[in-house]
């Protein structure tokens, strides 16, 4: 039975019909700090590759995880990184 679940054609990546909801309701700014996180960076890392004060990215985390209905730091790893394909899937489309 073939999987209703979509695939990126970029490295075979999966991305889960959540993470592309997810996408819908994220502001760009809440994306380009998932964005961040999925490459590996700290809050403070984000804060200074973003020019703003590690508060307001923690701000914009736990608006994230608000919206997403995440409830861990693991979770909001998971959904960064498939939000962060998803969004390259889609950029590479265009």
């Amino acid at each position: 039975m073939p999987s209703r679940s979509p695939r990126s054609s970029m490295k075979g990546t999966f991305v889960s019909p959540f993470a592309a909801e997810t996408l819908e309701i994220l502001s760009e700014r809440e994306l380009e700090v998932l964005g961040h996180l999925a490459e590996g960076h700290t809050y403070s890392s984000i804060a200074r590759r973003m020019h703003l004060s590690p508060h307001t990215v923690d701000t914009y985390l736990r608006r994230i995880r608000g919206k997403a209905g995440v409830s861990n730091r693991a979770q909001l790893m998971i959904l960064a990184i498939q939000v962060s394909g998803r969004r390259e899937l889609n950029t590479a489309q265009v």
